[in-house]
């Protein structure tokens, strides 16, 4: 695709939990001509969003199929227990999958931890999302595991978390379609990876082959050096 077909807008997809504020900060001030826009979707979304051409480029989670898509793996989240402030998990600094092993623990539909169930005893029913997981825990239902960044965002007062360690981690990626791989998704890779304005993009350099030759000037004739004069003599 070249740059004249490619839509004004760069638009850029991010699952819950993930910010990509500062990248997209460095965006506008390094290509303030190109608006970016901002579309939140689901972690189950992003693929298909992406797959079908809603979205240049997008922070999903791993796994992901990757059959037609290209993904950077970025970080790795910490898991965390949610469970409330008055919960026993309260009192620990770092909990483990032991620990989890007689608790109620919920396991929403649109869970994003890489396993097929959580530890520990699981409800009779999964609950449709996390936001609706999060208020059976502030029930008194169970508690719940997921990646810290989405224990931030369904902060409640009468709730906390602690990290666990033993369970599967969340994973962050961006990625873009195989045959979409833009100049402008180059850039926002650059972006992302920290590379400054001036370094390459992973674009077509050109090199010595590629510029036209210019005719070479023979070289001027050297003239022999004069032969050195004698002094005169006075008559």
């Amino acid at each position: 695709m070249s740059a004249d077909d490619q839509p004004p807008v760069f638009r850029l997809g991010y699952v819950p939990g993930v910010t990509p504020g500062k990248w997209v900060r460095v965006w506008q001030e390094r290509y303030p001509a190109i608006p970016l826009e901002l579309i939140q979707v689901t972690a189950a979304e992003a693929p298909g969003v992406l797959r079908e051409r809603g979205l240049d480029a997008g922070f999903l989670r791993l796994p992901v199929d990757r059959t037609d898509l290209h993904a950077i793996p970025l970080y790795a989240e910490t898991t965390v227990v949610v469970c409330p402030k008055d919960h026993v998990f309260a009192a620990a600094d770092t909990l483990t999958a032991g620990d989890l092993a007689d608790e109620l623990v919920l396991h929403p539909l649109d869970d994003t931890l890489d396993w097929d169930h959580p530890p520990g005893r699981l409800a009779a029913e999964r609950p449709e999302t996390t936001a609706d997981a999060v208020q059976l825990v502030a029930a008194g239902v169970g508690v719940l595991a997921v990646p810290q960044s989405l224990a931030r965002l369904h902060h409640r007062k009468d709730l906390t978390y602690r990290p666990v360690e033993g369970l599967p981690e969340s994973r962050v990626a961006l990625s873009w379609r195989e045959d979409a791989t833009t100049d402008r998704v180059e850039d926002f890779i650059g972006v992302v990876r920290g590379r400054t304005v001036n370094s390459s993009r992973g674009r077509r350099q050109e090199t010595a082959a590629d510029k036209p030759q210019k005719p070479q000037k023979k070289p001027a004739p050297r003239r022999k050096p004069a032969a050195p004069r004698g002094k005169s003599r006075r008559r």
